[in-house]
């Protein structure tokens, strides 16, 4: 499914070498959904950028060769916001294949708004909760 909607502009990480890499590099997680999705749980350090007017501000004065690694639910809009950075002239941009979709799938921690640890993902919506197996399927409440 992720293959049929991203168009790999954007070099891709998959979650079990992206998990890797936040153990021995510092990397900028930029989360590419919209604020009540972040709420409810995100990747621990992520930065919320969003889709819909996205906050580049969270990039402005860092170092153009940083790891940044983007995401959304499934990599699309993350591809997208990822365009829009190597435009901005950051060269070590990196879409997480399959989103936080991919990830909970895969049992990896997620943290809500107060930084506690959840299991528990915003979906969405509910066409696309079908891809979200092993956590709770949260709409949040904003």
């Amino acid at each position: 499914m992720v293959n049929s909607l991203i168009s790999n502009e954007v070099d891709t990480i998959s979650s079990l070498v992206l998990v890797e890499k936040l153990k021995n590099e510092n990397v900028l997680l930029l989360d590419a959904r919209e604020m009540a999705e972040y709420e409810v749980s995100h990747l621990k350090g992520a930065a919320c950028i969003g889709y819909e007017n996205p906050d580049y501000s969270v990039v402005k004065g860092m170092d153009k060769d940083m790891p940044i690694v983007v995401y959304c639910s499934v990599g699309k809009r993350s591809e997208d916001i990822g365009e829009v950075l190597e435009e901005k002239g950051f060269t070590n941009v990196l879409n997480l294949y399959g989103g936080i979709f991919d990830w909970t799938n895969k049992g990896f921690p997620v943290m809500d708004d107060n930084g506690e640890e959840v299991k528990k993902v915003h979906p969405y919506s509910s066409t696309w909760g079908v891809w979200v197996n092993n956590y709770e399927k949260d709409y949040g409440s904003k």
